[in-house]
């Protein structure tokens, strides 16, 4: 397929600047007011696509079937669908604070620097994008706090904005990471910081960019729809008896990157780690063969199961890299229901949507989700996909 063919309009206000949540205004003793947002996670829309029946379900609907207009189906909902037995696949990769801001020696000219991960902890070495890249030069010195303890070393050109630094920073290593960390901001996507009044993120963007299981980390991106997941329904999910298989990839910045080609045949993404351990196997492996339902959670999570399926359409242990690209036509060998966000036009998250729901019905439903005020990105609403 062709590039030009995930285009459709979305307005700038459908796109989510924080997740899902509630606006509450209270007035102080001195009479002043002030407001404060309640995030409710798993409180966003999700929109349900039938694959084989075609029908495409944005309501709740009463006891003969019909929609009940107005009472949208919520992410929570989404255990309504799901038998005891039945497993989802989650992605536990945790966020970093990838993000810092500094300055360029002599000049004192600001720069960001986008650390993406740790090439080797004992010479404090690591691969990061740097902006403006065109002032910043092997030997340069950069800067990231006043007393100038946080100091790295531009030692190599990776790309045209990449970078490989090396930290000056003497101490024990976990020391050294906290200290770095403790000067970074949550990674957001620059489109959401862009779009706020102010451009910087804020200590709640550190928990609301990250899963309520998130356990090892690496991500530089967030694994976007595994945020609608609270512990509350984390806690659902178990006493109904659905299972939950944890796997790990470390999302990387290749989903927000442009694709500069017509022919998605020669665009190339970047690599993501994972890991799928055997654990997990045994859990989606047995709910397959019991002809139970395995769902999906997230594009990374269904690039890294298409990785290592085996030729008897079973999950394989797995620790290495992928860089798959799935867009349409797709054979898949193990994912049938997928859960994923809605997402901007040409972005390959969108693609991949079509790949496993059909390009008509999905296209469909992003057209009902722009026209209903759904929205969009990665603290957007979501698309539930089910082989029925």
């Amino acid at each position: 397929m062709k590039l030009s063919q995930f285009k459709f309009n979305l307005p700038k206000e459908q796109v989510a600047l924080y997740p899902n949540s509630l606006e509450r205004e209270f007035t102080n003793e001195d009479g002043t007011k002030e407001k404060y947002r309640l995030t409710r996670r798993d409180e966003s829309r999700m929109m349900v696509i039938h694959k084989k029946s075609g029908v495409i379900d944005m309501f709740h609907k009463d006891a003969k079937g019909r929609s009940k207009k107005g009472e949208y189906i919520l992410f929570k909902d989404v255990i309504d669908y799901f038998d005891d037995g039945d497993c989802f696949i989650l992605n536990d990769t945790r966020v970093f604070p990838a993000r810092l801001y500094g300055t360029k020696e002599k000049t004192e000219a600001n720069i960001e620097v986008f650390l993406l991960r740790e090439l080797n902890a004992e010479t404090r070495l690591w691969d990061v994008y740097v902006e403006p890249a065109r002032k910043i030069r092997i030997g340069n010195k950069l800067f990231f706090d006043d007393a100038g303890t946080m100091v790295a070393e531009v030692i190599d050109n990776t790309t045209s904005r990449g970078r490989t630094l090396r930290f000056l920073h003497d101490c024990p290593h976990e020391e050294f990471k906290r200290d770095l960390y403790a000067l970074g901001e949550a990674p957001l996507p620059h489109y959401i910081l862009d779009a706020r009044t102010d451009p910087h993120a804020t200590k709640d963007d550190l928990e609301d960019y990250q899963t309520v299981f998130a356990r090892n980390e690496g991500a530089v991106t967030a694994p976007a729809t595994g945020l609608h997941f609270s512990r509350e329904l984390m806690k659902r999910l178990e006493i109904k008896g659905i299972n939950t298989a944890f796997i790990t990839i470390h999302c990387g910045l290749g989903g927000f990157s442009d694709i500069e080609v017509e022919d998605l045949t020669k665009h190339k993404t970047d690599s993501e780690q994972i890991n799928i351990p055997e654990e997990a196997c045994d859990i989606v492996n047995r709910s397959k063969t019991s002809g139970k339902k395995v769902l999906i959670v997230g594009a990374s999570v269904l690039k890294a199961v298409e990785s290592s399926v085996g030729t008897d359409k079973l999950l394989k242990p797995y620790d290495g890299w992928t860089n798959r690209f799935i867009f349409p036509p797709y054979d898949f060998s193990l994912a049938e229901n997928l859960l994923i966000n809605l997402y901007h036009p040409y972005s390959m998250m969108l693609m991949a949507t079509c790949a496993l729901g059909g390009y008509d019905i999905v296209m469909e439903a992003y057209d009902l989700a722009v026209k209903n005020g759904y929205k969009f990105g990665v603290f957007g609403d979501s698309l539930l996909v089910l082989n029925d």
